[in-house]
């Protein structure tokens, strides 16, 4: 870890309060295409196909920058980043603005998912400011940021009703720009550049920086993502069509209730901190994908009716999740996936310190991916299968995997460490012993 001896608290909350700030921004531009895409689609009249590669690119590219973001914040530190990538941002924003063809938008909606690349930035830049029992609370508290989706789907339909779609590019634009340029006069450089410069290490190279990823506990960490942050996004834009198919429901109150799921998902994530700092973080693993299991498989069950051959005559009785049920469940699994994302990222910088940006970016991407790939597997399920809740059976499947391998590497890892006490120490926390500095860094 860095030296934080000079680090005040007051540095500390200039950090989380920032780099928290810029994160919703970055989130609320990285969702405008949910609210000014429809317009998009009319005016370029394109087809559905078209219009759903527009919508789909800047989640794809939001999620594969996070791995080369995040080695540039480690290299060159997350304050200079940070500001470079919200001003290419806010410049690919306003071009949705001013351009004519479908190839220039899809230019432009590829930069602007690099707003989706600001997470592994400020987890990168946050984490050098506090120590490892604080440091799940702080990023729990950073990425409840991402309730700027929630923002733009609050304020931006009335920016464009008052001023129509482009000038509402403009705005977002400008104001990305502004608090770009505020984040960079505000904030301080990172802990671990300024001890590189008064040392006068060389920066960690690229090789260096990816040299963890061949460590099968990455690409672990990162299918626990894959669900609770992939699954997360996925579902919070495939449960008003599943309401509306499945139980019958019209399109406002499927949204409604579509956001009871999407917002326990964002706000409980600086508690997920919080408990993984004071009870760690396997524990709060453990405990989401436990209550996930449970609430996946009566949510995945599918209305049913049974024959049973009684003494006398058949017996028919029908098992179905009714409506009010269905959305209890869906509540409890969003709360306890914001808790797993909290958890996840509190793993890195302990396991992995001075590879925190590369790790979590490798993370971070392949739970983008899943919010990516995971909507269009739904639809390929529900045509294969025709059954409403098959989405759910996926997940499921997915939950069980990860929870199967999380407990077997953690048995296999006690019992390495230590074999007396595998038993009783396997749901809680072992104190890591970190990673070794990297050469350029002794």
């Amino acid at each position: 870890m860095h030296d934080l001896s000079g680090v005040t608290r007051a540095d500390q909350y200039r950090a989380l309060g920032l780099s928290t700030f810029s994160f919703t921004v970055c989130f609320a531009v990285w969702t405008i295409f949910s609210i000014i895409g429809v317009k998009i689609k009319q005016d370029l009249g394109l087809s559905e196909t078209e219009f759903g590669i527009l919508v789909a690119t800047p989640v794809l590219t939001g999620s594969v920058s996070r791995i080369f973001l995040g080695v540039w914040t480690e290299q060159f530190g997350g304050r200079l980043v940070y500001t470079i990538q919200m001003l290419t941002t806010a410049v690919a924003c306003w071009l949705l603005s001013s351009v004519q063809s479908y190839e220039i938008f899809l230019v432009a909606a590829l930069g602007v998912g690099l707003a989706g690349g600001s997470f592994i930035v400020g987890v990168a830049y946050t984490s050098q400011w506090f120590d490892k029992e604080h440091q799940g609370t702080a990023l729990g508290i950073f990425g409840a940021g991402n309730v700027g989706a929630a923002v733009t789907n609050f304020f931006a339909p009335f920016l464009v009703l008052a001023f129509g779609w482009e000038q509402t590019a403009q705005i977002y634009s400008v104001l990305l720009a502004l608090n770009a340029i505020g984040f960079y006069l505000l904030a301080k450089p990172d802990p671990g550049q300024v001890a590189r410069k008064r040392t006068g290490r060389r920066p960690v190279s690229t090789a260096e920086q990816l040299a963890p990823l061949k460590n099968i506990q990455v690409w672990r960490f990162a299918t626990y993502y894959f669900f609770v942050f992939g699954g997360f996004v996925a579902l919070a834009s495939y449960l008003p069509r599943f309401y509306v198919g499945a139980y019958d429901l019209p399109l406002a109150t499927a949204g409604m209730l579509a956001a009871a799921y999407s917002m326990p998902g964002s706000v409980f994530r600086a508690l997920g901190g919080w408990m993984s700092d004071k009870w760690g973080a396997r524990f709060v693993m453990y405990l989401t994908f436990i209550v996930s299991l449970a609430c996946l498989f009566v949510m995945s069950y599918p209305s049913t009716q049974y024959i049973v051959d009684g003494i006398d005559d058949p017996i028919q009785f029908t098992f179905e999740v009714n409506l009010p049920t269905f959305v209890a469940l869906s509540v409890l699994l969003g709360f306890v996936m914001s808790l797993g994302k909290a958890a996840v990222y509190k793993h890195i910088p302990v396991y992995y310190p001075y590879h925190v940006g590369s790790v979590g970016g490798l993370v971070g991407m392949i739970g983008g991916l899943g919010g990516f790939v995971l909507p269009i597997t739904f639809g390929i399920l529900n045509d294969w299968l025709g059954i409403w809740t098959s989405s759910f059976m996926l997940l499921f499947v997915i939950v069980l995997v990860s929870t199967v391998w999380m407990h077997v590497a953690i048995r296999l890892m006690e019992r390495r460490r230590h074999p007396a006490l595998a038993e009783e120490r396997y749901l809680s926390d072992v104190p890591e012993v970190p990673e070794p500095p990297p050469e350029s860094t002794r």
